[in-house]
């Protein structure tokens, strides 16, 4: 995969400044809610290559967790793979404060603020995966070890299909 640049989001600057190999594919994004499913139907992806970056609280600590727009978050699974008790879907205004990022453009990188990111396993099933660019209407597509590395994630079972 050639490395394409786009920039304009500061989720690609980090893979850039990182030298991770990506492209990013721009797509009409009509912002009905499910952006994620919205995103894999509007480039004809699988969307159990498509993930989506939701805001959990894990015991009142703020992470990200990735998971296919196929499947939801496990709840229970994210807390354990966070060594807690606890977790919780963060609000929206919490989110977008957290990352600096809008509802439905959440990407794992370039965060406002650095937090902890948990990759559902099945990413790495996938020569390449899809994630948010940092902004609605922009999929960004790199190796999943990639992914993983430049968010300095950890992966566990977090997703249910």
């Amino acid at each position: 995969m050639a490395r394409r640049t786009s920039g304009g989001t500061p989720a690609l600057s980090a893979l850039e400044r990182a030298g991770i190999t990506h492209r990013t594919h721009p797509y009409e994004a009509p912002g009905v809610a499910a952006y994620g499913a919205e995103a894999a139907e509007a480039l004809g992806l699988d969307p159990r290559r498509v993930f989506k970056t939701l805001v959990a609280e894990v015991d009142g600590t703020p992470v990200l967790a990735m998971v296919p727009v196929a499947g939801t978050l496990d709840l229970k699974a994210l807390a354990a793979a966070r060594g807690g008790k606890k977790a919780v879907m963060a609000d929206p205004t919490t989110a977008e404060r957290l990352t600096g990022y809008v509802t439905g453009g959440i990407s794992p990188l370039g965060t406002k603020r650095r937090l902890p990111v948990v990759v559902d396993a099945s990413a790495l099933e996938h020569e390449t995966v899809f994630c948010s660019a940092g902004k609605r209407g922009l999929q960004l597509e790199t190796a999943p070890a990639d992914l993983v590395a430049a968010a300095a994630a950890t992966t566990s079972q977090v997703a249910d299909e």
